[in-house]
């Protein structure tokens, strides 16, 4: 299958609390769309692998996406290197996505601007006709995504763009809250983590808020580019 956006995540629930709403909105226009997470989030405080699994499957469900894979890379140890790029290359060569959305470019985890910055060369990587992989012991043809945008996570990050995500809105929160064992649950007896306050949903509205209000909207999603964005029309500026 290919697919038109493929978002690539450092751990499962990035893509849901950063770009869903962005995600559901092409789906509804007929776009296909996938997520490949590349941990499972095992070195989180709450949670197992399985668990995080589980949620996956139930996102993206709620969102209705045509395909989600997990690589299994080490959560926190991960590396921005040859062995996890040709992994990456393996899944962009098999979906030939136009658009890849990454992880933000820098963020509190880590394994957030890690993961931004190895799908970034990923996709380069996979353009690149010498460089040669297989899947299922067939031999792959070169592919590169004709834009990556990387979404904005915790930190602040000035956005190149801003997509209304303002109708489907309530399709993000229900994808968020199919991770339930990250998030607040007064019955959930695990340790607190930092995405576990009840005051954290109250965050994540108020950013898209705060971008939905840069573009007159009532809920945004925010953006950077790695390249200068053009356009042939002035009208086609929102």
């Amino acid at each position: 299958m290919k697919l038109d956006i493929l978002t690539i995540a450092s751990h499962p629930d990035d893509a849901e609390l950063s770009c869903s709403g962005t995600l559901a909105a092409h789906i509804d226009q007929g776009y296909k769309v996938g997520i490949l997470d590349l941990t499972k989030g095992e070195m989180g405080t709450r949670g197992t692998p399985e668990i995080r699994l589980q949620e996956s499957s139930k996102a993206e469900k709620v969102l209705g996406l045509h395909a989600r894979e997990n690589l299994g890379f080490r959560d926190v140890f991960f590396k921005d290197d040859e062995e996890h790029q040709l992994e990456i290359v393996k899944i962009i060569r098999k979906y030939k996505p136009e658009i890849v959305l990454a992880n933000a470019i820098s963020d509190r985890h880590p394994d957030h601007g890690k993961g931004g910055s190895l799908a970034s060369h990923a996709c380069f990587v996979s353009g690149l006709r010498k460089v040669e992989t297989t899947l299922e012991g067939k031999n792959q043809e070169a592919w590169r995504p004709k834009f990556v945008y990387h979404y904005i996570q915790n930190n602040y990050i000035k956005p190149d763009f801003v997509f209304d995500i303002t109708d489907y809105w309530p399709s993000k929160i229900e994808s968020i809250k199919a991770f339930s064992s990250q998030f607040y649950d007064p019955n959930n007896k695990e340790p607190e983590s930092f995405i576990s306050s009840p005051e954290y949903f109250d965050f994540i509205k108020a950013r898209a808020q705060e971008f939905g209000h840069s573009i007159n909207v009532k809920y945004g999603e925010g953006f950077t580019v790695e390249r200068m964005m053009g356009v042939q029309n002035l009208f086609d500026l929102k």
